[in-house]
C-alpha cells in the first residue's frame, strides 16, 4: 500500500492529474480510516480540500465515500476522478484550481460581467436574508432536468403509484450528479453571476449537490424531512455563507416548497445568546420564528444565508416538487472552528 502519510507536495510528488495538495487530501483520509493520523484536522486546509474536490467536479460525499470505503491507491484515487469527469480534466481547469491553492488571482471566463440583482433586490436580501432570481436557467434547461430526474428515478409522471419509494428510499434527495443537463444549471451565466453578486467576487466554485424529488404526502409515505435546520455551526460570530436551490417546475407554497425565517441573520446572534446555558438551539421550535413557505415558477433560484433556519416542506398538492440544489464558494473563505 502506498505510504498514507505522504503529504509532500513537491513537483515531482504532484501525481498524474496535476493539482497541488490532491495527494495529501487522499493520504490525511486514509491515515484518519487507519486511526494512524498524527496531526490535529486544521480547518483552513478543510477549506483547501473543498476547494479541491468542487474545482475537480467531485461529489462531496461520493468523494468521502471512495476514500473511507474503498481505500484506493493514490493512483486508483486519482484514476477515479479521471473517470468522474467523463475521462478528461481540462489543464486550464488544474491551473486555476493550483492558482486557488496558492493564493493567486483566480478568473472565471464564463462569468458575466452584467449584473443580475437591482438594487431593490439586494435591499431585500440584506433585510430579509434570501432573494430570487427569476430565470436563472432556460425553460429548456428546465425541462432537460426534470427528464433526466424522471429517467433517473425510473417514474411515470403521469402514474403517482410510481412516484414512491424509488431506489432512493424514503427520501426527497435524488444523487444525479453528472448528468449533462444539472451541469448546463450549474454552469448557466446567471446563476453563476448571481453568486458573484452576492459574494462580491468572481473566484468561485460550484458544488456537486444533488436534485431533489418531493412527492405529495399520502398515507405511508409522510415527508421525510429535512425540516428546518441550519447547515452551518452555530458558535458566534458565525461566517457569511449561503446555499441556493433550483425550482424545475412550477412550485407553490403548499407543494413542498423551500421554507426560512426571513430576517433571522440579523438577530440570530442575539436569539442564541438569550436561550438558557443548557438549550439546544437546533431542538427548538423553529417554525415559531415565524417561517414561510417561498413559492416560485420554474427557473427561479432561491439563494439564502445559511444562518436562516430553513428545509422543505411537507408537499400538500397533487404534484411533486423537482428541484435541484446548487450552491458557490470561493477560494478562500472562513471556516467553522467549531461545531456548535
Amino acid at each position: 500500500m502506498a505510504d498514507v502519510h505522504a503529504a509532500s507536495d513537491d513537483a515531482e510528488n504532484l501525481g498524474s492529474i496535476g493539482v497541488i495538495h490532491l495527494r495529501r487530501l487522499w493520504s490525511r483520509t486514509q491515515a484518519r480510516r487507519l486511526g494512524t493520523l498524527r496531526v490535529a484536522d486544521d480547518p483552513a486546509e478543510w477549506v483547501e480540500h473543498d476547494t479541491i474536490i468542487r474545482g475537480l467536479h467531485l461529489g462531496l460525499r461520493e468523494t468521502l465515500s471512495v476514500l473511507y470505503d474503498q481505500a484506493p491507491t493514490f493512483e486508483d484515487f486519482e484514476r477515479w476522478i479521471v473517470e468522474r469527469n467523463g475521462g478528461t480534466i481540462e489543464p486550464e481547469r488544474v491551473a486555476r484550481i493550483n492558482a486557488a491553492l496558492t493564493g493567486q488571482p483566480v478568473h472565471f471566463d464564463d462569468i458575466s460581467a452584467e449584473p443580475v440583482f437591482g438594487e431593490c433586490d439586494l435591499a431585500w436580501w440584506d433585510e430579509q436574508g434570501y432573494v430570487v432570481l427569476h430565470d436563472a436557467v432556460s425553460p429548456e434547461n428546465c425541462a432537460a432536468t426534470e427528464d433526466a430526474i424522471w429517467s433517473f428515478l425510473e417514474m411515470d409522471r403521469s402514474d403517482p403509484e410510481t412516484w414512491y419509494f424509488g431506489a432512493h428510499g424514503h427520501s426527497i434527495w435524488v444523487p444525479l450528479l453528472h448528468h449533462p443537463a444539472v451541469w448546463a444549471n450549474r454552469n448557466a451565466p446567471r446563476v453563476r453571476r448571481a453568486f458573484a453578486q452576492l459574494w462580491d467576487r468572481e473566484d468561485l466554485w460550484v458544488t456537486v449537490d444533488q436534485v431533489g424529488f418531493n412527492p405529495p404526502e399520502r398515507p405511508g409515505w409522510e415527508f421525510p424531512g429535512p425540516h428546518l435546520h441550519w447547515d452551518t455551526s452555530l458558535t458566534t460570530p458565525i461566517p457569511f455563507g449561503m446555499q441556493g436551490i433550483l425550482y424545475l417546475t412550477d412550485v407553490a407554497a403548499n407543494q413542498g416548497a423551500f421554507t426560512c425565517v426571513p430576517g433571522f441573520h440579523r438577530r440570530i446572534e442575539s436569539w442564541l445568546n438569550e436561550l438558557p446555558a443548557d438549550a439546544d438551539p437546533r431542538c427548538a421550535d423553529l417554525a415559531a420564528l415565524g417561517a414561510i413557505p417561498i413559492a416560485g415558477r420554474a427557473g427561479d433560484l432561491v439563494i439564502w444565508r445559511d444562518t436562516l433556519p430553513h428545509g422543505s416542506s411537507p408537499n400538500r398538492a397533487s404534484r411533486p416538487r423537482i428541484v435541484q440544489y446548487i450552491t458557490m464558494q470561493p477560494s478562500r473563505w472562513e471556516p467553522e472552528r467549531t461545531w456548535k
